[in-house]
């Protein structure tokens, strides 16, 4: 029984701290004036909150936010419209040389939303289109991996608008097999020799990595049924229902790919990455805004503006 009263208690004191927390986070972004500045980039506010904000309402955080500042600036309902549909490989990536990215085999997708004359891009392997004002995209469900890839892409879309963030297209042709060198070189820099956790296969990433590291010091899941349980560059790969708890137990310094946010597997990801101490990064253009918002760590070397 006090073993029951203090778990009680703590779930209690954390809520509250957990609340307090968010209102600290929107007084920081509002100012002295009570109102968010949309004139300069938000200085990231909740990573120093992360032991205490629920890791469940990241998308939600993030949709208060945009709402405000929609609310704030005008954009709800006066002839913004927020237009987002499927790319088409070429569009998306342009003709990369090498054909194993998950985009090119059909396997994944890229949402473009554009809020006035901005663009964001958000990968998802449940693409969907919608065309209405601000107000009708922020009154949408979050329930489906659709629902947050349409959401994911309209916050960067937004923020690029205001100048806050940068890289929120993904890049096209060659960058894609750069991205994975340059990737690999930063984590030799900051890192040293180390173990990487890959969550999301890459492969551009992944090779890089092993070229680096070599195969034993790099682990990988992924959620792709075709490639669970196979072998690519050396590295089996593991099945992210089921390991990627053992590959944050295993690696160093993780890699996580942004459309962990898409479809709803960061939440478990986060609590694992905070429990076992490990450093980290978010690779990708979908997680370009959330990343800035709340503070996260983020690499995206050849993201694009334009």
């Amino acid at each position: 029984l006090v073993l029951l009263a203090a778990g009680a208690l703590a779930g209690i004191i954390g809520g509250l701290l957990g609340v307090c927390c968010l209102e600290r986070g929107r007084a920081d972004l509002r100012g002295r004036s009570g109102r968010l500045d949309a004139r300069r980039p938000v200085q990231p506010f909740w990573g120093q909150y992360m032991g205490a904000f629920a890791e469940t309402t990241f998308l939600e955080a993030a949709r208060s936010i945009l709402r405000q500042l929609a609310q704030e600036q005008g954009w709800l309902d006066e002839n913004v419209l927020v237009r987002a549909g499927l790319l088409t490989p070429e569009q998306a990536i342009g003709t990369p040389l090498r054909k194993d990215f998950p985009i090119l085999a059909g396997k994944e997708k890229v949402i473009e939303a554009r809020v006035q004359s901005a663009r964001g891009h958000a990968f998802t392997d449940s693409p969907a289109e919608f065309q209405g004002t601000l107000r009708e995209m922020l009154d949408r469900p979050l329930h489906s991996n659709a629902d947050r890839a349409l959401f994911v892409a309209t916050l960067n879309a937004a923020l690029r608008h205001l100048g806050w963030i940068a890289g929120a297209l993904h890049c096209r042709d060659d960058d894609p097999e750069k991205c994975g060198l340059e990737i690999a070189r930063l984590i030799r820099e900051k890192k040293g020799t180390t173990t990487v956790g890959l969550i999301g296969c890459n492969p551009a990433v992944l090779e890089a990595l092993v070229r680096e590291f070599g195969a034993d010091r790099v682990r990988l899941t992924d959620l792709n049924p075709d490639n669970i349980g196979t072998v690519k560059h050396g590295v089996e790969v593991w099945d992210g229902t089921a390991h990627t708890e053992r590959l944050i137990r295993e690696a160093d310094v993780l890699l996580v790919t942004g459309t962990t946010f898409v479809n709803n597997t960061f939440p478990p990801i986060w609590r694992a990455i905070r429990h076992h101490g490990r450093d980290y990064w978010i690779y990708g253009v979908t997680a370009a805004g959330l990343c800035h918002l709340f503070g996260l760590n983020r690499v995206c070397p050849f993201g694009r503006d334009t």
